[in-house]
């Protein structure tokens, strides 16, 4: 609280005291205090909006002596500043007046109308039209967590719960919310950067979870939900309930259910794998060149928020991903989406004023854009009808025309609404005879002042007189000094300016008071129309959300004919046999990027080639081929087309990527340590129907430690785990597995040398490289032509003494690529096989022996 809580109220002036008892009641957020036209912020609150809007820092008043810090900004300015505190993570309570100034004994009446957080927001300015924004509750019991989220401007309630940490913290990856809830003593999370909000243990009650949420369904018990069985998420879903309903100050009609989500329905990323993807946000942190920037061409924002959720939690089922391939094969069909898109563009968020409307804070500007977007619906079915595919006639028959609410809106709102209700004329003409009625009143107001105008100079013959009205004033007739003298008995002196008079006469003072009564009369009835419309809409909200959502999917899944029709990307084939067989893949973010054509390379892998060693140069394309196949098993798994001439899919439970190094500085890992806890992360848990990618694993540590472990992890992936994986290497050494393990292949990327130089071929080959490359990679990228030079002589050094060492029985230096001039081979294997005493070698001894004799025979 702030710090003048220390010093008694009471000696304080009463409205400071109004703001410190009210202040009292809000310690965590930012009190924005209603003061006549500005939002004020006094103490604590003051300082810290000065730092973070750039605002100007004074002083009101004093306490215990020193001025009181005060800052404010206008409150019609307030949507300004208020989306920028809560992307800071500020938490802001919006103190209105709500008492009348004028008959006020002291300050005037306030209270808090809302608290608005940083997962709790609906209004449309303070939401990212394209993401949407989660509130979500975490309940941890032992080593098990029950979450529950939110997305309060849609109404979509979800909860699941986790078995470990690890799996909180892939679901955080995923959803990305707001604003997080956690019990007081709960841990923190490791490494998190979302806005973090404390609740004492007493919200994290199960028969209060219960009551709160079975009273808000108007239900007897959950089990029509199907969460009985989750006891932990049943208690995150009641605290954040009860936080929802204490921030909106409000009934939240439009949270009419829950939905029960279980890691089974979908294809498992972790947080490493989502980030080396790149679905949503590149590496380097922006949102180019992510898959979402090359399919996101959806038509309205509820799609593009609907196509961001299908990306983060692609399905397994593959009936219902045959139903969307074949739902968008339909619409590319005649070209169908091109005359669906221009439709959808026309289209409003229906979603997010649906919610506002449950809320009671829509404004007039939603009701028109609901009028416009309703109106389109019969175009749409129009479209739609000639589309020949069962699933698609399903969609339409979901999207309801509202008739009745399309002819309500058509009568109650005029055709261009101001953005608030608060200066009226929101309310068209016709709508309601008392309001006409008044505003008539109120509008012959001009002609009658007018026609007093003229009548006056006539009767006073005094040409300049002027009859006027201002808001402070009231109406007047303004009289030059220089006419004073010709004033009429009746007049009676209202105001005395420089060079003129003003006068009030009765029949004046008679209109005034029935003009003004009859403008504060009808603005509140126009605001009370207002509200009975949104109840009137409130009683429709379940038939809009669901017209809302059906309008989302159709938009993604045109959307998706439109990308297919535009990339040339072809439909995939899901199967129930594990395996893959893709023809021509290409890397869907990459070849929009180039100026030449992307060259496309094909995959098959099945139970019997499990693994593939990939070996090449560095920048020769290996990692854009590994990721290339994830993307598109991902895609095929949303619901899209895919960048492929032929793509057959088998079943596919979890997608893992070990690719790239990096610190993670917050936690205090080094590179090798990251690199090692997302591989356990995949030899923990990969299964025979994994995707699994492994780019240069090892390479953070000594030559025999990285050889090691890498040749230990691809046994256990191919012989244990019996993942599908795509395993990338520069230890050649690894290249012999296939010798030994059945189902490993050996491919490469291909490349020539030409003069020294390097030309990257970019195709994907069978067998193993021949070589690495690294010096012309080197001189590639810029390395000075020295430092080349003597590499290249080191190397030449290195190897002559490795064929020295050979020819005289010695041992070989791993990680040095040669072929022996010795032609008989026999006679080299013998020295080398004469030179070891199995029993005198220890198992690692052993291992390097078995390395050395592998080299020879290559």
């Amino acid at each position: 609280m702030a710090k003048s809580s220390k010093k008694s109220t009471s000696q304080h002036t009463p409205m400071m005291q109004q703001y410190l008892r009210i202040k009292s009641e809000h310690p965590d957020q930012m009190l924005f205090y209603r003061m006549g036209d500005f939002y004020e912020l006094f103490f604590d609150d003051a300082k810290r909006a000065a730092e973070l809007l750039n605002i100007t820092l004074t002083a009101r008043g004093k306490s215990n002596g020193d001025p009181i810090p005060m800052a404010g900004v206008p409150y019609h300015a307030a949507e300004q500043y208020l989306p920028r505190l809560l992307k800071l993570g500020v938490s802001v309570a919006i103190c209105e007046q709500v008492g009348d100034p004028a008959t006020s004994k002291g300050p005037v009446e306030r209270k808090v109308a809302r608290i608005l957080t940083p997962g709790t927001v609906t209004d449309d300015f303070l939401l990212d039209e394209t993401r949407d924004n989660l509130l979500l509750a975490i309940f941890q019991h032992e080593e098990a967590y029950g979450v529950a989220h939110i997305d309060l401007s849609s109404g979509r309630f979800v909860l699941s719960e986790l078995e470990n940490a690890h799996a909180l913290t892939n679901e955080i990856e995923r959803l990305q919310p707001a604003e997080i809830l956690l019990q007081e003593e709960q841990n923190p999370l490791s490494g998190s950067k979302h806005s973090i909000t404390r609740r004492a243990s007493w919200h994290f009650d199960s028969d209060t979870a219960l009551q709160l949420l079975t009273k808000q369904f108007g239900t007897h018990d959950l089990s029509g939900f199907g969460c009985t069985d989750l006891p932990l998420a049943i208690i995150a879903a009641g605290a954040l309930l009860q936080y929802v309903q204490e921030t909106q100050r409000a009934a939240l009609p439009h949270i009419t259910g829950m939905q029960v989500e279980s890691t089974d329905d979908g294809i498992v990323l972790d947080a490493a794998s989502r980030r080396n993807l790149e679905l949503e946000q590149s590496l380097t942190g922006d949102h180019k060149n992510t898959l979402i920037s090359v399919l996101d061409h959806t038509a309205t924002s509820m799609g593009g928020r609907l196509l961001s959720r299908w990306l983060n939690k692609p399905l397994k089922d593959q009936q219902v991903l045959r139903n969307r391939h074949q739902s968008v094969a339909a619409l590319i069909q005649d070209y169908r989406f091109e005359l669906l898109q221009p439709l959808l563009r026309q289209i409003g968020d229906i979603e997010r004023i649906v919610s506002r409307i449950a809320l009671g804070s829509a404004r007039p500007r939603d009701l028109s854009t609901l009028r416009a977007s309703l109106h389109i619906v019969p175009q749409l079915h129009s479209e739609i009808d000639s589309v020949g595919f069962q699933y698609v006639q399903d969609i339409r028959q979901q999207i309801d025309t509202h008739a009745s609410l399309l002819e309500l809106l058509g009568r109650a709102i005029i055709e261009e609404p101001p953005v608030l209700i608060r200066d009226g004329g929101v309310i068209a003409e016709g709508y309601d005879a008392e309001l006409d009625e008044l505003r008539n009143l109120s509008q012959n107001a001009d002609q009658y002042l007018l026609d007093l105008e003229t009548r006056e100079r006539e009767r006073t013959g005094i040409q300049t007189l002027k009859v006027a009205y201002n808001r402070v004033h009231g109406f007047y007739i303004e009289i030059s000094r220089t006419h004073s003298d010709q004033v009429p008995p009746e007049y009676v002196r209202r105001q005395t300016l420089k060079g003129a008079e003003r006068f009030i006469l009765p029949e004046l003072k008679q209109f005034e008071d029935k003009v003004l009564s009859s403008r504060e009369r009808a603005l509140a009835r126009e605001k009370s129309l207002y509200e009975s419309l949104l109840v009137t809409l409130a009683e429709h909200l379940q038939p809009l959300r669901l017209t809302a959502q059906a309008i989302s999917e159709l938009d993604v899944l045109s959307n998706f004919a439109e990308r297919a029709s535009t990339l040339n990307y072809e439909c995939p084939e899901l199967v129930g046999t594990p395996g893959f067989d893709i023809e021509d893949s290409r890397h869907p973010v990459v070849e929009t990027t180039l100026d030449a054509p992307f060259v496309p390379n094909d995959l098959q892998m099945n139970p019997q080639r499990r693994m593939l060693m990939i070996t090449g140069p560095n920048m020769g394309g290996k990692s854009t081929y590994m990721r290339q196949v994830a993307l598109l098993v991902l895609m095929a798994h949303v619901g899209s087309f895919v960048p492929a001439k032929r793509a057959v899919i088998g079943p596919v439970d979890r997608i893992f990527t070990r690719i790239g190094a990096h610190d993670d500085l917050s936690t205090g890992r080094s590179t090798f340590m990251v690199e090692m806890t997302e591989a356990a992360n995949i030899l923990n848990n990969a299964t025979a129907n994994s995707l699994v990618l492994m780019d240069e694993i090892g390479r953070g540590t000594s030559t025999f430690d990285g050889l090691s472990l890498a040749w230990a992890f691809a046994e256990h992936l191919a012989s244990q785990r019996k993942a599908f994986t795509l395993f990338a290497t520069h230890y050649f050494e690894l290249t012999s597995l296939p010798d030994t393990i059945s189902n490993i292949a050996n491919v490469h990327i291909d490349a020539v040398e030409h003069a020294d130089k390097i030309v990257f071929l970019h195709r994907v080959k069978d067998g193993p490289a021949n070589q690495s490359y690294g010096l012309q990679v080197a001189q590639l990228a810029g390395v000075p032509k020295p430092v080349v030079d003597q590499a290249r002589q080191k190397l030449q050094s290195l190897e002559t003494d490795a064929k020295h060492s050979v020819q005289e029985g010695g041992t070989l230096p791993l990680n040095l690529q040669f072929t022996p001039e010795v032609d008989p081979q026999a006679e080299t294997l013998k020295t080398a096989l004469q030179a070891i005493d199995p029993d005198e070698l220890t198992p690692r001894q052993a291992l390097d022996a078995l390395y050395q004799l592998h080299q020879l025979i290559k």
